[in-house]
């Protein structure tokens, strides 16, 4: 689904990482960690076509990145759902909108029941109608994850999507993340958070790897 062949990215001062050999397969769950700075978010780009490898290749869905046209690349994107570190919203905007633009940006129609069944999914049914600046975190964070999969995508990929939560709230969003790798979605989670790590690996078979030394590696049972 996701394969990355030889992948070095650059960032002016010599390579954030190289020789990075991973697939991500349908259905598989990984999380990625390492220290600030990294190169995870730089990963998770890779991973949706954002930024093009310095060297190496990153085959999506079957065709290198560098060989998509830019409608190959809306495309493909329509099959990856991404939870941002920040989670932007239209401000201006009720959740139920925020949550389907997805789907209205493509021109693709946006059924009510749809909206309000995937926010009852997240919790945030009584919230539909609000605006963005109202919610708590744990609340912006659960419409970020309802938007990223409100067309069905094959692949999550969620970039420190715990960052600011309390760890209640944390292991709501992860258990519905290991609900939807359940119903065979990819599911690919950036995190610093360890105890977040052992809490999934305790209910999903989960592959850890860890960029160290700009290299990608497979964390040890340790975690």
């Amino acid at each position: 689904m996701i394969e990355f062949t030889d992948v070095a990215h650059d960032y002016g001062g010599g390579a954030l990482f190289e020789g990075v050999n991973v697939t991500l397969e349908p259905g598989s769950f990984h999380f990625l960690t390492g220290p600030s700075g990294a190169g995870k978010s730089t990963f998770l780009k890779l991973c949706y076509g954002e930024l093009l490898p310095s060297r190496g290749s990153v085959v999506l869905n079957g065709t290198d990145l560098r060989a998509m046209s830019r409608d190959d690349l809306a495309e493909m994107r329509g099959s990856i759902g991404v939870v941002h570190q920040d989670c932007q919203f239209l401000d201006h905007l009720s959740i139920r909108t925020n949550v389907g633009l997805p789907l209205t940006a493509t021109g693709r129609t946006v059924e009510d029941h749809d909206i309000s069944d995937l926010l009852h999914w997240v919790g945030l049914r009584a919230q539909a109608d609000a605006l963005p600046p109202t919610l708590s975190g744990g609340e912006r964070q659960r419409a970020a994850l309802a938007r990223a999969v409100i067309a069905a995508p094959r692949v999550l990929l969620a970039d420190e999507p715990t960052g600011n939560l309390d760890w209640d709230m944390s292991q709501r969003l992860l258990s519905l993340m290991i609900e939807l790798n359940r119903m065979g979605t990819a599911i690919l989670i950036a995190t610093h958070d360890m105890n977040l790590i052992r809490t999934a690996k305790s209910q999903v078979s989960a592959r850890v790897l860890r960029i160290a030394g700009r290299r990608l590696q497979s964390a040890g049972a340790d975690l």
